[in-house]
């Protein structure tokens, strides 16, 4: 069975989860705020897509992921991430330092980034 990247948000004070798994009863959810948080979906906000999506090169049995996006104090990447049936991983960003990470290759995994302003972005893994 394959993993599912889930994120979900609270639209009153916009706090972020990952969800490892979800919950599947009826009427019920991860709440927030005294409402259910709801999942966003990757490349879905209007945004520059070339500015947020992640690119990658294979080097070896790795991949260097990096993203084209600003790391200014208010607007940045706040992590990149490598998801797949057999790891998630993760690389955490501040302001200032450069979009990039160095994962593992492996083909048909799916690639993150997380814009602090403009959410999730997904790239899948190909030779």
């Amino acid at each position: 069975m394959k993993h599912e990247f889930i994120l979900k948000t609270c639209t009153k004070c916009g706090a972020t989860i990952e969800v490892i798994k979800d919950c599947t009863c009826n009427n019920c959810g991860i709440q927030c705020c005294g409402q259910e948080m709801v999942t966003i979906s990757p490349n879905s906000v209007d945004a520059s897509v070339e500015k947020h999506l992640p690119t990658f090169e294979v080097i070896g049995n790795y991949i260097v992921a990096t993203v084209n996006h600003v790391m200014e104090d208010d607007h940045y990447i706040e992590y990149l991430a490598l998801d797949s049936d057999r790891i998630n991983a993760k690389k955490f960003l501040k302001p200032g330092e450069k979009a990039t990470a160095v994962f593992p290759y492996i083909e048909g995994s799916t690639l993150y980034s997380y814009c602090n302003k403009h959410g999730i972005w997904k790239t899948t893994i190909t030779k």
